[in-house]
Formats: structure tokens, C-alpha cells, sequence
């Protein structure tokens, strides 16, 4: 199995509009999926043990629930936001459930500022997947710094709201990306669970692949840009809750300890 921070070949294409974007993701998404199925050499950091490198009888921080006692899981959306957005948020509105965005910039928070505005104030965490979704590992390191300096400026902006977290494209990462990430005190956010909503427009099905891959301290990643996704989000709540899973957001899920600046974390 290839490793994650490994450089894969690449080839330019002309873009076509929405459609091409899709397809564009959906590719990222599959090799990003590939990498991230067991055999890797990337060193990541579990959200037990930040929780557990805390100093001892910190309490809880980030809301009311201590995921040291808790059955704790975060629910991740990237490449947002999207038409679909609005109608998600309704969604984790109506069940009370958090989420964390890992939010694209052109062509998603240029073109749907009030829809990051919403995010943030209904309590949502939001982070950045970089400007253009261009694979860093393949890029030079002042690159490196614009893909993940833009939308962080962009969200501050909008919202105010220092940016702390950023998952990268396709998952590839490496010393580089690290140490840059570090410089702009950025914590980077891979996960745990896909339910390889690029490949399929079945919500069912994707409820169910989340659901066989859940545990305790999940990261779940969807993509609220596929038609089947936001769809099975209703029946992914309700099945983990009855399996006795509180949602949380990523910081919630590390608390009382904290993501450091250029570590990664699954």
C-alpha cells in the first residue's frame, strides 16, 4: 500500500464547470481513501491521547460534554459549503448536532459567504481544505502557505474566527506541510471513517457505511457536495445516538487536551 506522504503523478485538465469539479473531488477523494485504509507510514495522533497528555483533573472545555466519560464522535463535512449546505444546517439544527467544516475556497466561501456566516453562528467548528484543493505535497512551500493562508484569512473575515484546524487534500501531507502548518498554527485533521460518498448517490448506503466503520472517538468525513450525502445524514444522527454516540466537534473531541500546530490527528 502506498504511503500517505508519498508523491502521486498528477496531470492537468481543463476545468468545465460544476460537473468537472465533482469529478475532480471524487478522484481526490478516491485516492485519499486508498492511502488512508491501514498501511501507512504517517505519524498521527489519537484523540484519546490528547485527552490523555491533559494536565490531570482538567475539566472538560468546549461545551458540556467530557469525552473521557462520553461515547464521543465528530461528524466532518469537506469541500464546502454548496447548494446543499443550507438545507444540512437545517438538519444538525433540528437534531442538535455539531459539526466541522473543513471548508473550500474558490467557488464554495467566495460564492457562499452567508453560508459560513451560518455555520459559525449556529455553532458549528470551521476549518479550512485549502483555496483551490490543489495537493500540497505536490507544490513548493510558498504555495503551500498561499492554498492555506486565503481561506483562513477568508473565514476570519467573515466570521471573525481565528482558524486552528485544516484537513489537506487527498490526505497528503508531509514534513513540509507540517512545518508550514506550524508556522501559521494550524493543526492538521485526517479521520477514521468514510463512507466514500464519491462514489455512490445512495443515501442508504452511505448510511450504512458510516455506521459498520463508527466507534468510539470517530472521525467521520462526508462531503455535503454529492446529491446522496446530505440525504442520509438524518438516519447516520439517529442510528449512532441510538447507539448511545454523542456528536461533538473536532476541538470538543480532544478536550480537555488541544491540537498542537503542525501535528496531525485521526
Amino acid at each position: 500500500m502506498p504511503s500517505l506522504t508519498k508523491k502521486l503523478p498528477t496531470r492537468k485538465m481543463k476545468n468545465t464547470g460544476p460537473g468537472f469539479r465533482a469529478a475532480r473531488l471524487a478522484a481526490a477523494a478516491a485516492a485519499l481513501t486508498l492511502a488512508l485504509t491501514g498501511c501507512t507510514s504517517l505519524e498521527t495522533t489519537a484523540p484519546s491521547t490528547v485527552r490523555a497528555r491533559a494536565v490531570p483533573g482538567a475539566p472538560a472545555q468546549l461545551g458540556t460534554v467530557d469525552c473521557r466519560k462520553a461515547k464521543c464522535i465528530a461528524l466532518t463535512f469537506d469541500a464546502g459549503p454548496s447548494e446543499n449546505s443550507p438545507r444540512l444546517l437545517d438538519i444538525l439544527r433540528r437534531e442538535q448536532v455539531p459539526a466541522t467544516f473543513f471548508l473550500l475556497g474558490k467557488r464554495h466561501i467566495d460564492t457562499y459567504p452567508e453560508l459560513v456566516r451560518r455555520m459559525a453562528d449556529e455553532g458549528h467548528e470551521l476549518a479550512s481544505h485549502t483555496w483551490t484543493h490543489r495537493i500540497l505535497t505536490d507544490l513548493e512551500p510558498d504555495e503551500i502557505r498561499a492554498e492555506l493562508t486565503r481561506p483562513n484569512e477568508e473565514i476570519a473575515r467573515l466570521t471573525g474566527r481565528a482558524v486552528t484546524l485544516m484537513r489537506p487534500p487527498q490526505g497528503r501531507t508531509d514534513d513540509t506541510v507540517h512545518e508550514i502548518c506550524r508556522e501559521l498554527g494550524l493543526s492538521e485533521v485526517l479521520w477514521s471513517v468514510t463512507a466514500k460518498d464519491y462514489k455512490t448517490n445512495d443515501p442508504a448506503l452511505i448510511r450504512q457505511r458510516v455506521l459498520e466503520q463508527s466507534s468510539r472517538d470517530g472521525i467521520i468525513l462526508l462531503h455535503d457536495i454529492y446529491p446522496g450525502t446530505v440525504p442520509a445524514v438524518p438516519g447516520i444522527i439517529k442510528d449512532l445516538k441510538e447507539r448511545g454516540y454523542v456528536f461533538v466537534t473536532v476541538p470538543q473531541l480532544l478536550a480537555p487536551g488541544k491540537a498542537e500546530p503542525g501535528k496531525v490527528y485521526r
